[in-house]
């Protein structure tokens, strides 16, 4: 039995596909049990839990032979990191209550990187898990290409993408979330002792540029993408409702100056097979 978090997201919605597909026996984690009534019908056990009880969520992971864990995203968070500490703080001791034999853990390039950044709370992750007394692996996955998604109203209204990351012919690390999921749905069946880290990106990394030219395949129609200043970031992240802008800030910083990366540039990384352009013509066809 394996137990998976997140299976109404991209990431964890992967992983339950890429292990039933492969014949494994299931426990997925949801927080309103209508939506996992999709999934009872793929025969996966239910577990209604969530990150605000870690007796529910311990039980959930009770008998598993492995579990999927991962933290919401949380884009504007304060500036104490108080909402990702009490997360963090529910899910370890979740995992020391349900005591799963191995767990594989979905963490972010970056985490470890020692400028703040919004990728700190994984860093924050990682340092609690590192601590259970089952075998860990932190699964360290570039940026999810899915994330163009944002930008496809825009390509398709006017041909425009406005990028915060820069130089738009900058190629950065990215990752396919089906790519994700096959990587945890392996991970989980191998055997390891102690914590191990794990990254991830695609065979090729990826540019706005090039996102904007998988638009323009996509769409049969020119796009181009922009670079937002940076001096208008604060005031276009407060108009959209955060609260607290620096650390998304920090992070784009760090992927533009090139200290959000993996140690060796990528050169010992597990690859993902999915292509930007694969990733942004689904997109295009579900209209997202």
């Amino acid at each position: 039995m394996y137990t998976v978090m997140g299976v109404t997201g991209k990431v964890g919605g992967a992983t339950a596909r890429a292990l039933l597909a492969q014949g494994k026996r299931l426990r997925v984690i949801v927080r309103d049990g209508a939506k996992g009534e999709s999934w009872a019908a793929r025969g996966c056990e239910v577990a209604i839990a969530d990150l605000d009880d870690a007796e529910t969520l311990g039980r959930a992971f009770e008998g598993a032979e492995a579990a999927f864990v991962m933290l919401p995203p949380l884009f504007d968070p304060s500036p104490d990191w108080r909402e990702a500490r009490a997360m963090i703080d529910t899910l370890r001791g979740a995992l020391t209550r349900g005591a799963p034999e191995r767990v594989v853990a979905l963490s972010t390039i970056g985490a470890d990187a020692e400028r703040p950044n919004l990728l700190s709370q994984l860093g924050l992750l990682e340092g609690a898990l590192s601590t259970l007394t089952m075998p860990v692996t932190l699964l360290r996955a570039a940026w999810f290409m899915e994330n163009a998604a944002l930008d496809l109203a825009s390509a398709r209204d006017h041909g425009v993408i406005a990028s915060y990351l820069q130089p738009l012919d900058r190629p950065v690390p990215m990752i396919a979330t089906a790519d994700i999921g096959n990587a945890v749905a392996d991970l989980l069946q191998q055997q390891w002792s102690g914590t191990r880290i794990v990254e991830l990106e695609s065979a090729e990394r990826v540019s706005p540029t090039a996102i904007a030219a998988a638009f323009a395949k996509a769409l049969g129609k020119p796009v181009r993408a922009e670079a937002v200043p940076r001096e208008k970031w604060e005031a276009m992240f407060r108009e959209q409702g955060m609260r607290n802008p620096l650390p998304r800030m920090q992070m784009l910083d760090g992927f533009n100056e090139g200290w959000i990366d993996f140690a060796d540039n990528g050169a010992n990384a597990r690859k993902g097979s999915t292509s930007i352009e694969t990733v942004i013509a689904a997109l295009v066809a579900s209209g997202q």
